[in-house]
């Protein structure tokens, strides 16, 4: 993979294409919207998907820890889908979910979705956590400085050479504020320039996009300019 290390409040990260963030100096694994148990809640309302969804997200996680060695996890809020989630998990998900959380220094960070339902299943559950010097939360704050989150699942759009126009999962970064992509696989975005989030991170964000061959980093005039 090429270089796709970024820097950020003075501190060197390093997205994932999975769309985790990893933070070497913590030998950190940051990831933000896991939305567990969202197909088995979309079933209870007759919305009937396939019910594999925390399976491939935990797969996915487990194949980005030993990518990068991480031996700390912070999730950052919306584990789970809703508080029920914890208790319909299957028994496979349930126990490689076990066992990330045995090999790893685990930090659930609540959510607006589940708040401290993951606590049951191991871990420590907090509210926030200033780590480094980097202060990790669920949402935005309206004075954040130096602040990675979750919450709006950011994601752009793209132009391909067929002209086709696909919306990718992205990081949504300014000068003080970070957003990670929803991790979840059932996880739905929201467009990196919508209202909502300009106005939660108080400017239009740069989207940054972990490829193979390296990092792709999108300016608000760059997107003008191909849109």
């Amino acid at each position: 993979m090429g270089d796709v290390s970024f820097l950020f409040a003075g501190e060197v990260l390093q997205p994932l294409p999975c769309g985790a963030l990893f933070w070497p100096a913590q030998c950190a694994l940051l990831v933000a919207d896991l939305h567990l148990e969202k197909g088995s809640s979309f079933a209870r309302h007759g919305w009937l998907l396939p019910p594999h969804d925390s399976l491939d997200t935990l797969q996915k996680l487990e194949a980005a820890l030993r990518e990068t060695g991480a031996r700390q996890v912070v999730v950052l809020g919306d584990s789970f889908h809703d508080t029920g989630g914890p208790g319909r998990l299957s028994p496979s998900a349930r126990h490689l979910l076990a066992d990330l959380i045995a090999r790893t220094e685990w930090l659930w960070v609540a959510g607006n979705h589940d708040g401290a339902s993951g606590a049951a299943l191991g871990g420590h559950v907090v509210e926030e956590l200033e780590l480094g010097g980097l202060m990790l939360r669920h949402e935005t704050g309206p004075t954040a400085v130096a602040e990675v989150s979750g919450h709006y699942h950011p994601k752009v759009l793209l132009q391909l050479r067929t002209g086709r126009r696909v919306s990718r999962r992205c990081f949504a970064m300014t000068a003080e504020r970070l957003v990670l992509p929803a991790y979840g696989a059932y996880a739905g975005g929201l467009f990196v320039d919508d209202p909502a989030l300009v106005a939660a991170l108080g400017a239009r964000a740069d989207a940054l996009l972990a490829l193979p061959e390296g990092l792709v980093r999108m300016t608000a005039e760059m997107r003008e300019k191909a849109a």
